[in-house]
């Protein structure tokens, strides 16, 4: 009865003992496991800002007016250009000079006609010719005039505009044929044409000032404005034409050249944050802010919009109030405790 009473305490004593360290390797465990850490962060307040409305449409920059010199009559020589590529014309100057053979051949004959109608003139009012006879006679007359005048008109061609020589396709002694002889571009003033989005019909305006940016000046903007809009929009892509016409005086910038052309669309109200605060997800074009709430980061996408100095215009998934991160962003991530220091 001893024994088995000896026996019972210990048994008791060893499980107290087992218990024990049990306990004990349970809260070493624990006091061993890593105490998760806030990250320091800075941060900005999305706040509503009015900002101006910027829509920029690329397109090329045209002359203002351009022509082709080109007689009207064909199987003519051409006697002489007085012009080349590169030359300046006034409007009204004399460029080329075409034989003038034919024309002097077609004056003869326009004098001996007004010769025998001044004759038989005379001859009609006494009655010795009818009236159907003069009538011919004056119909024969007045269509000679026309073919000397235009003959005279394509014998020494003029320039119908101010302009620079851009193309010379003959030379002196040529038979012209079906091409230009030149081609004339107004370049002290220039153009773009730009198709503006259907929702912006009511809102550009002839007059209205349109900064234009080419590539050869980067950073440097060149004012145009408005000066005509199609009245009606393309179905297909739901725009309409709008030429802005630029002043070139100093003939910096050239047809042909890739131009952007912005217009100042009115003003708008959304939330705008430091630009440090928008991050790029890798691999993607999508944008994301880290959101801070009540001490901890909320990973969120945003669409974002136009940049104004330091600040970035949020257009979708940001509240006005609501506080981004704008540092310690390899550190953070959906869920991550934060510590606000912005001093």
């Amino acid at each position: 009865m001893k024994k088995s009473l000896m026996m019972l305490i210990v048994a008791a004593l060893l499980v107290g003992c087992v218990s024990k360290s049990a306990e004990n390797k349970e809260q070493e465990a624990v006091a061993a496991e890593p105490v998760e850490k806030s990250v320091l962060v800075k941060t900005a307040v999305a706040n509503t800002q009015v900002i101006e409305v910027m829509e920029t449409y690329t397109s090329e920059i045209k002359p203002y007016k351009q022509n082709d010199i080109t007689p009207a009559v064909a199987g003519l020589h051409i006697s002489q250009i007085k012009v080349d590529v590169g030359d300046h014309v006034r409007k009204g100057q004399v460029l080329v000079v075409m034989d003038q053979t034919t024309l002097k051949q077609q004056e003869l004959n326009l004098a001996t006609l007004e010769d025998n109608y001044n004759r038989m003139k005379p001859v009609h009012e006494a009655g010795g010719v009818s009236d159907q006879q003069i009538t011919q006679f004056e119909n024969q007359l007045n269509l000679q005039r026309e073919v000397v005048e235009n003959l005279r008109k394509n014998s020494t061609l003029l320039s119908p505009i101010s302009g620079v020589v851009t193309a010379r396709n003959f030379e002196a002694g040529d038979l012209f044929a079906q091409m230009p002889i030149l081609h004339i571009m107004q370049i002290n003033q220039l153009k773009v044409m730009a198709n503006v989005s259907e929702q912006y019909y009511t809102g550009v305006k002839v007059g209205d000032k349109v900064s234009i940016e080419v590539d050869i000046f980067p950073g440097e903007q060149f004012e145009g404005r408005v000066s005509r809009i199609n009245p009606a929009l393309d179905a297909a892509t739901r725009t309409f034409g709008v030429e802005i016409t630029i002043p070139n005086s100093n003939e910096r910038l050239r047809p042909g050249m890739y131009a952007r052309a912005t217009f100042q669309m009115g003003e708008r109200e959304n939330v705008m944050i430091p630009d440090q605060a928008l991050q790029k997800q890798a691999g993607s074009s999508e944008r994301f802010v880290y959101v801070i709430k009540d001490g901890v980061a909320e990973y969120r996408f945003v669409k974002d919009g136009r940049r104004v100095g330091d600040m970035i215009e949020i257009l979708e998934g940001l509240e006005p109030g609501e506080e981004v991160a704008t540092t310690s962003f390899t550190r953070l991530m959906s869920g991550q405790k934060v510590e606000v220091k912005n001093e």
